[in-house]
């Protein structure tokens, strides 16, 4: 083997720093942006927030204002001066000042953040244990229901069943030599007292189990109780089966009985954990706003997405050109570094909003008239219009938002694909999915309509869709198969 040098010319596309923190600054989503903001002004002395006009006029106004109060108070006494002796028969109220709501704007600061002061919602393991102490249980039953507690989930079930949950226990409490060992008549007491639990329901380990026991805490006296109870422990099956013929036989019952069994059963909690355990709202922070104002779509960047930026002039003035030492080539670092950051940050908003403008000007009909009018659109439609990357558009319209006046929607809502209509044009996805929801929202209950006969109703409307086509999107939108819609009321 001969070793040798050889010279080759070639060219490398590599992405400087400044073109990945655009890239990174443009994919982030409004609250990930908020704190990589946050971030870049605590670690970069140049960078400033750009603060309104005439807000610290007002701000040192108010403070005037609040001196000259307290002064004036302090000068007259009547806050300061006590009386040596007060009257038998007088009140507080007859002798100092009671404090009224003062009407001078205060500042910013001191305004309460309600946000903040919201209490923490109560999760169902914690109400639940907060029942088992409010009642006497020996030290081995608590360790039996905490066991108990802790498999149920967000809807009330028991998430392990409870063969699975007893098994360890039998070993766990074994090993104490102060308790006797667990019988499974024990374990099946304690859970019988869990599931008597609030809310009603709890700590079942199926459908079945839930409905029974909601139903034996109600009064004995409840109408229809007893069916209802036959009806949930033997032909749960037939109900879901709409089998109303076999129904009135099986139970005995006539045909308004059953009507009246089936409405209890129906008035029962199916999932009792979700009404405990209570999830804190979310709040999604749109990107644009889009407005109709004389006639026209207008799309606008949300101002509080990301405050306005600056360079620090005072920073930067301190700046020598000819100093080379470890301090000027800190502050020039820091400087180029801001520079850079307020410039992506503009890039980013003026991408943003010329998607959010291209967006809507293809989707006015939408805006119109709703899902039904949505034109068929793909992520390439937008880049060739804008002359941009397919990956560019992709990370533009990911986790951003708009405001429309129907609502928040997501840019990644507006596209989707397309089926062939029969007068040569295109019918997008969303637009079909609509038109399900509007047929099956108004179908008739006692006869719903199958998915070849929605096929067919919208093959009249020109739009070509197949049966499984029908099936996908109607399972997309959580739309039950025409038997499960089938009511028996």
């Amino acid at each position: 083997m001969k070793q040798s040098l050889q010279l080759r010319m070639g060219q490398q596309l590599s992405m400087t720093p400044q073109l990945q923190q655009a890239i990174k600054l443009l994919q982030l989503s409004t609250l990930d942006l908020q704190q990589e903001i946050q971030q870049a002004l605590d670690s970069n002395m140049m960078l400033e927030v750009t603060e309104e006009e005439g807000s610290s006029l007002n701000e040192q106004q108010v403070v005037e204002d609040k001196k000259d109060t307290t002064d004036q108070m302090g000068s007259e006494g009547s806050q300061t001066d006590l009386p040596d002796e007060l009257p038998t028969d007088s009140s507080w109220e007859d002798v100092f000042d009671s404090i009224q709501p003062n009407s001078t704007p205060t500042l910013a600061a001191e305004i309460p953040d309600f946000e903040v002061q919201r209490s923490k919602s109560e999760s169902l393991q914690e109400y639940l244990t907060w029942q088992m102490e409010m009642l006497p249980f020996t030290e081995k039953d608590r360790a039996i229901a905490m066991a108990i507690i802790d498999a149920v989930d967000m809807d009330g079930y028991l998430n392990t069943p409870a063969d699975d949950i007893y098994q360890p226990l039998i070993e766990g409490l074994g090993a104490q030599e102060e308790l006797e060992p667990l019988e499974k008549e024990e374990f099946l007491a304690v859970l019988h007292r869990v599931q008597r639990f609030d809310p009603p329901g709890v700590a079942a380990e199926n459908l079945q189990d839930c409905l029974r026991l909601q139903l034996l805490q109600l009064e004995e006296t409840t109408p229809f109780r007893a069916k209802a109870l036959r009806l949930v422990e033997d032909f749960l099956d037939l109900l879901a089966g709409q089998e109303r013929i076999k129904l009135i036989r099986r139970l005995d019952v006539s045909e308004s009985d059953l009507n009246a069994v089936i409405a209890l059963v129906r008035s029962l909690d199916p999932r009792p954990g979700r009404s405990i355990e209570e999830s804190e709202s979310e709040y999604i922070i749109p990107d644009l706003f889009v407005s109709k104002v004389e006639g026209e779509w207008r799309v606008e960047l949300n101002p509080d997405i990301a405050p306005k930026l600056r360079v620090n002039p005072l920073y930067s003035a301190l700046i020598k050109r000819a100093d080379n030492s470890k301090d000027n080539t800190s502050m020039k670092e820091h400087l180029q570094e801001a520079r850079w950051f307020i410039k992506s940050l503009h890039s980013r908003n003026d991408t943003l909003l010329r998607v959010g403008r291209s967006i809507i000007a293809k989707q006015i009909e939408f805006l119109e008239h709703g899902a039904i009018a949505m034109k068929p659109m793909v992520l390439r439609d937008i880049a060739e219009e804008l002359e941009l990357h397919e990956s560019t558009i992709s990370r533009v319209t990911t986790q951003k938002y708009m405001h429309l006046p129907s609502g928040v929607i997501e840019f990644k809502y507006f596209f989707s694909s397309h089926v062939a209509t029969s007068a040569g044009g295109e019918c997008s996805a969303t637009a079909i999915r609509a038109f399900i929801q509007e047929l099956v929202g108004n179908e008739n209950p006692a006869k719903p309509l199958s998915d070849n006969k929605i096929a067919g109703l919208l093959e009249e409307k020109g739009i070509q869709v197949a049966r499984r086509t029908i099936a996908k999107y109607r399972e997309a939108i959580s739309i039950p198969s025409s038997s499960q819609r089938k009511r028996l009321l």
